[in-house]
């Protein structure tokens, strides 16, 4: 009896220690997860990105694709409208690609190293390493950890929520909240690819501009020099945006611009005045703030020119799209939503309130 006792109690012992073998701990994983950053040789991946903007939720598809030592592209698409921008790192620089347009920005720049994207494996597991106050939790199939979120707009998004795969920590899922805990941004990935192999000219710029303006053209458009509008546009040269009738888009009033301008205001700002203005032929629209801070803010139709402009400008991550910040004590940020160009210049409006007026466009354009 006794030794039956000794033989049940020493098989529990050895269960329970396989049992603690079987976990890991959040130093376990950071240390696993080092490890898979040190070895990372190339990945794919593609998710759903929701950004709550306001009252709104905008939903983008996003597909990364990484390979060592420092190649990178990254392809935004909006949900609703179906047009892509493109982020391309090569031997040449750093390229911002809006195919559509057939427009380029081109960066001397080590972007992404020192600005966090949430749909960078890369930027997450750095997070995860570097937060000696992470909070680690386990789930059935899932390593899910809260840590401070390092990203350019740091004074809206504080901390995040990074769920990994415990077969080989691939990111799942990530949400982005405020110092409210209110979520801000949610990304879910539904396809992740350590080790994918691309082709010799997958971060070729001429290729990826290429490529996606022809996938952007209806279908019996022509070849590239064509001047037809991407899918969904109905073969319209004038509208680029929000569907064509074979016309050239009317011209914008000022009414109908005013009723797309960024609704946000920095505290202690207000609107000095309003003119009307014209660019390409269009109406273009300006308007004029101050107080705590002077800036200018000018809209009007994104002209189809498919001119190439270089700079040594920088890149601005906006959530919905990336703006192309230029200058030193007079800035100029410049980015594009459904077919409307946005420019705001500034000498003393910090880069997190350009952010911010910039993600507070929200009507639709081009109507």
């Amino acid at each position: 009896m006794r030794q039956a006792i000794r033989a049940t109690a020493v098989a529990l012992v050895i269960m329970l220690v396989l049992a603690a073998c079987g976990k890991k701990d959040a130093s376990t994983v950071v240390k696993d997860l080092n490890g898979t950053l040190e070895r990372l040789d190339s990945y794919q991946s593609h998710g759903t990105m929701e950004l709550k903007s306001g009252d709104q939720n905008m939903q983008y598809s996003v597909e990364v694709w990484f390979q060592k030592p420092h190649y990178y592209r990254i392809a935004l698409t909006n949900a609703t409208k179906d047009i892509t921008q493109i982020v391309l790192r090569n031997d040449e620089g750093v390229f911002v690609l809006t195919p559509h347009l057939n427009k380029m920005f081109r960066f001397q720049s080590d972007w992404p190293d020192r600005s966090g994207q949430v749909y960078l494996f890369q930027s997450l597991a750095k997070s995860i390493i570097a937060d000696e106050n992470r909070q680690f939790t386990a789930d059935k199939d899932a390593y899910v950890f809260d840590v401070t979120a390092n990203y350019q707009n740091a004074a809206m998004l504080a901390r995040q929520k990074i769920w990994l795969a415990k077969k080989n920590y691939a990111p799942e899922r990530v949400e982005v909240m405020d110092a409210n805990a209110q979520v801000l941004v949610k990304l879910e990935f539904d396809k992740f690819e350590f080790g994918k192999k691309f082709d010799k000219d997958s971060f070729d710029m001429q290729r990826n501009m290429t490529s996606a303006r022809m996938e952007s053209l209806p279908a019996g458009a022509g070849a590239a020099g064509d001047t037809g509008g991407p899918a969904g546009a109905s073969g319209s040269n004038g509208d680029q945006s929000a569907g064509g009738t074979g016309q050239a888009s009317k011209p914008l009033t000022t009414a109908e611009l005013s009723q797309i301008r960024p609704t946000y205001l920095p505290a202690g700002v207000k609107e000095k005045d309003m003119s009307e203005l014209k660019l390409n032929g269009d109406g273009a629209l300006m308007v004029r703030y101050e107080g705590a801070y002077h800036y200018t803010v000018t809209m009007g139709r994104q002209p189809d020119d498919r001119v190439v402009s270089q700079s040594l400008g920088s890149i601005l991550e906006l959530g919905f799209t990336r703006g192309v910040l230029f200058g030193g004590e007079q800035k100029t940020l410049i980015w594009s939503h459904n077919g409307i160009e946005y420019r705001i210049v500034t000498q003393d409006l910090p880069e997190a309130e350009m952010i911010r007026i910039a993600q507070s466009v929200q009507a639709e354009a081009g109507k």
